[in-house]
């Protein structure tokens, strides 16, 4: 390098080295706030949740709304929830149950949410998922609710039915679907491991592209790259983590037929969340069987100006050819809006369950 270009670039790097050491002051003196809020919350004794997800929600937003640029506001929101989960786990790191073995698209979401500093637990199904957080054995379960292309998650449905969780949270995952193999040509692939879902989300691309192999489905994504990592001629589809994490080499990239495939996953907890200010409120009801049961159950949020932004049907398991409605409204349950709307619906269903008012996702 000449003369001229090492001093130009000296002065910026000496601005850098400044800047630096002004984040690593402010980041240390944030962590000293956060530790002194867990003390405050143990003096009035409220120290059983350190995480509030509508206060998370809250900062994230500011920091969109004030930022100048040129970092994007994702760049902004990952840098961010990153700090923060750090300082949690100062007083207590958190420990997230989901759907594993490590390298799923629910470790993507679980760290997505919660930072590299949460205490991960992968369990082998969505039911221990759900039984983990509640015998409290971890603070908090992230698990799949609905897919833009296959649509709603079935088991995740069913379980939300019977527990005593609350949704605190959800995700919004882009999911990008990779073929990976120890193989380095498309032509030695036989087998094609993946989760049913992500088999079906890549129908198209595997007619086309590996039209005589065979396709398995397993239990999960990184399951399918596990055996994708221990048989010759074998691949897996599934995310980026799995990549990485079973040292696979990626055959092709973006194999799903939809370009837009997006999964929704839920953040469940043990406690109520607190309105955000921009939140969505989930529920569960039945109809009597009756002419007119269905329309009176909506008409409540019309009547009260309250937008529904989910409705789906799931046969209940306890009566043959009876259902109950899952419904995702805006607003959160202790809006005067929506609390009116649920006090009447309350008088028109056979069943009603609240699972949650939280916090809608912060991209």
């Amino acid at each position: 390098m000449n003369d001229d270009l090492q001093k130009a670039l000296a002065g910026v790097r000496a601005d850098i080295d400044r800047i630096d050491g002004d984040i690593l002051r402010l980041l240390n003196e944030r962590a000293r706030c956060a530790q002194r809020v867990g003390e405050i919350k143990a003096e009035f004794g409220d120290a059983g949740f350190i995480y509030r997800p509508e206060r998370e929600a809250q900062v994230l937003r500011r920091l969109q709304d004030v930022n100048p640029g040129p970092l994007p506001n994702e760049n902004i929101t990952f840098f961010f929830r990153e700090v923060m989960s750090a300082c949690l786990s100062l007083e207590q790191p958190l420990g997230i149950a989901f759907l594993g073995p490590l390298g799923t698209f629910s470790e993507s979401a679980a760290t997505k949410h919660f930072g590299h500093a949460a205490r991960l637990l992968p369990l082998d199904s969505i039911d221990d998922v759900f039984r983990e957080v509640e015998s409290g054995h971890a603070h908090y379960a992230v698990v799949p609710v609905e897919n833009s292309t296959e649509g709603a998650v079935g088991r995740t449905m069913d379980l939300l039915l019977g527990t005593s969780l609350k949704i605190c949270g959800e995700v919004v995952l882009r999911i990008h679907q990779n073929l990976l193999s120890k193989e380095s040509e498309l032509g030695a692939i036989t087998r094609v491991y993946s989760h049913a879902q992500s088999l079906a989300q890549c129908h198209e691309w595997l007619n086309r592209m590996l039209p005589q192999a065979q396709r398995i489905s397993v239990g999960s994504n990184a399951q399918a790259a596990q055996k994708a990592a221990e048989e010759p001629g074998s691949a897996a589809i599934a995310g980026e983590a799995a990549a990485a994490r079973y040292e696979l080499a990626k055959l092709a990239e973006s194999i799903e037929d939809e370009p837009n495939n997006t999964t929704r996953f839920l953040v469940l907890g043990r406690h109520d969340t607190g309105a955000s200010g921009r939140d969505k409120t989930s529920l569960i009801m039945s109809a009597a069987n009756r002419a007119g049961a269905l329309h009176a159950l909506l008409a409540p949020f019309s009547a009260n100006g309250v937008s529904m932004c989910r409705l789906e049907s799931r046969p209940a398991r306890n009566a043959l050819w009876q259902y109950v409605y899952y419904v995702d409204i805006e607003g959160h349950c202790d809006e005067p809006a929506v609390k009116a709307a649920l006090t009447e619906l309350a008088g028109n269903a056979a069943y009603l369950k609240i699972l949650g008012s939280y916090p809608v996702a912060v991209f």
